[in-house]
């Protein structure tokens, strides 16, 4: 019961993430036990990658998916269909979306940006890269957005911001971890509300 409305549906979402997954470890954590959420599969693109002892140590189930393999439905849907997935969320996925997975969970797909967009966001902003311009630009504030995913680099629309202050001696390193420290505490609580008003 939600606002005193019936949820009867349980909610699976995938994760997607391409490096050590710490939102993705922060989010298993926030959903463990929850009454209506939970997290169902763990994807990425990289063999290497950090989030999938993450997904280990929640429990959770994880594969790999090469790039090559993204453009084709037929060896990507049946994972996500045999594990009833209903939301994805992305978590540090480097990875363009492919068009046929945007259209199959439409206003499904949500991913958090480590900066305020439109700025410092497109092809290529991603983690250090964004962190590195708020520091050349001068800016005293950057943030995280959260946004719905469509077929264009963090171009979906924008669901949330937050901003911080930034001190001019920060580095980016510091810029990184002001901004890292606010994505863990608001990414999970705003994809509960997300997923949860979508199906109100």
């Amino acid at each position: 019961m939600i606002d005193g409305k019936l949820i009867d549906t349980k909610i699976n979402f995938a994760i997607l993430a391409s490096g050590a997954g710490s939102n993705a470890d922060k989010i298993c954590s926030y959903f463990k036990d929850h009454p209506h959420i939970q997290v169902n599969l763990i994807i990425s693109n990289n063999i290497n990658a950090g989030v999938l002892q993450v997904a280990a140590s929640h429990g959770i189930e994880s594969i790999v998916i090469p790039k090559s393999s993204w453009a084709t439905p037929e060896i990507v849907l049946p994972d996500l269909r045999t594990k009833e997935i209903t939301h994805i969320v992305l978590a540090g996925f480097l990875l363009l979306i492919p068009s046929w997975l945007v259209h199959e969970f439409k206003g499904h797909i949500i991913n958090i940006h480590p900066a305020l967009l439109p700025k410092y966001g497109g092809k290529g902003m991603y983690g250090h890269h964004v962190h590195e311009k708020v520091k050349l630009s001068g800016d005293v504030i950057s943030g995280i957005t959260i946004h719905e995913v469509n077929e264009k680099y963090d171009e979906g629309d924008i669901l949330f911001q937050k901003e911080i202050n930034i001190d001019p001696e920060d580095s980016a390193d510091q810029i990184a971890a002001k901004v890292l420290e606010i994505e863990h505490y608001y990414y999970p609580r705003i994809i509960e509300q997300w997923v949860l008003g979508k199906n109100l």
